[in-house]
């Protein structure tokens, strides 16, 4: 009967690991040239490892017309599927997850940039890691492992290199990668997180982590190799480095 309740386990195990379901948050802003491969990557590897998902396109007002691209794709691979929650104007990363948790039906969101510079080839290695250890959040790290970064030269690997470093002495999260975007939360644990959050911008994913630290969340990681964007502007420029340590400042004031 060991053996029974053992088989009896793991098959119930199995069941609750198929009712995962897996809600993608894919905010975009001018993105009409990378959108089309970011999904067909997603449908790919999601349909490979069998898992159950959506993706969730939020689209900022893009003037290039993203968003019409985006119902081409609703056509094509269904509604369930490719779901459209656009917005009228740019009103940043951190108001484009509050609006896409509120339509997720997942139990799992996984965040990630649709200018290919995160590969969904990565996903169900985040979710294995995320069974393995039951984490609340796992994250991708291009700073620890095999992970890296590709396309980008010297002046940014060192603001990003700087930029990490800095944030590790200072706020000691206990996690090697802090200004990446791309991650997998249980649904409930972004929710409290999100609500917590100030920052804007860049120093949005930084505080996620640091918040998520202090709440006791535990926090898995998955090295990844990062590419620079394949189509369009980088949108890191002088500004976006200030605000960033001004936002690490404050931080590290009030934690």
């Amino acid at each position: 009967t060991g053996r029974q309740s053992a088989a009896s386990r793991k098959s119930s195990s199995k069941r609750q690991a198929n009712k995962d379901k897996y809600s993608v948050l894919l905010p975009t802003y001018n993105e009409r040239e990378n959108l089309p491969l970011i999904v067909w990557l997603l449908v790919k590897y999601f349909g490979e490892s069998g898992y159950d998902y959506e993706i969730i396109v939020i689209d900022d007002g893009s003037p290039d017309g993203t968003l019409q691209v985006a119902q081409q794709l609703q056509g094509i691979y269904g509604a369930h599927r490719v779901l459209l929650r656009p917005r009228e104007k740019k009103l940043g990363l951190g108001t484009a997850y509050i609006h896409g948790i509120k339509h997720a039906t997942g139990n799992f969101i996984i965040i990630m940039d649709a200018d290919l510079s995160h590969h969904p080839k990565f996903i169900p290695e985040f979710i294995q890691k995320q069974k393995e250890g039951g984490f609340d959040v796992v994250s991708g790290t291009r700073y620890s492992g095999n992970g890296g970064v590709y396309g980008w030269d010297l002046r940014r690997k060192l603001i990003s290199r700087g930029a990490n470093f800095l944030t590790q002495v200072l706020l000691r999260p206990g996690a090697s990668d802090l200004t990446g975007s791309f991650r997998l939360y249980k649904k409930e644990v972004l929710e409290q997180l999100v609500d917590r959050c100030v920052s804007k911008g860049y120093v949005f994913q930084m505080e996620m982590i640091v918040r998520a630290r202090q709440l006791g969340y535990s926090i898995g990681e998955v090295p990844i190799s990062f590419v620079d964007r394949v189509y369009g502007e980088s949108k890191l420029g002088g500004n976006e480095i200030v605000s960033f340590l001004k936002g690490l400042l404050t931080l590290f004031a009030t934690t």
